[in-house]
């Protein structure tokens, strides 16, 4: 399902999001992403190539916590060629 990062609700299993890493630590296994509706902090088990400032889609699991939710992520893709001014508009008129 994809999801704004203020939309995942605990109950979401999976969920695809699209923000801007803001941070990650140095062996690239933990992420948070901003997509201008609010951050989540994204965890994985395999290194992820992602830099800071870099645009990524995450497909992943929710965790559920007791502030929010943080996201298991299976997929990181690149995502900087993405006009994200046109996909956003595009988003806004789909039915």
């Amino acid at each position: 399902m994809e999801r704004a990062i203020a939309g995942i609700k605990p109950e979401d299993i999976r969920v695809s999001v699209i923000g801007t890493v803001l941070d990650r630590n140095e062996e690239g296994t933990w992420l948070v992403l901003d997509d201008g509706t609010g951050k989540v902090a994204v965890s994985s088990e395999a290194p992820v190539q992602a830099g800071v400032n870099q645009l990524v889609r995450v497909f992943g699991r929710t965790i559920p916590l007791e502030h929010g939710v943080e996201l298991q992520g299976e997929i990181i893709q690149d995502m900087g060629k993405l006009d994200l001014e046109l996909f956003r508009r595009v988003k806004g008129l789909k039915m």
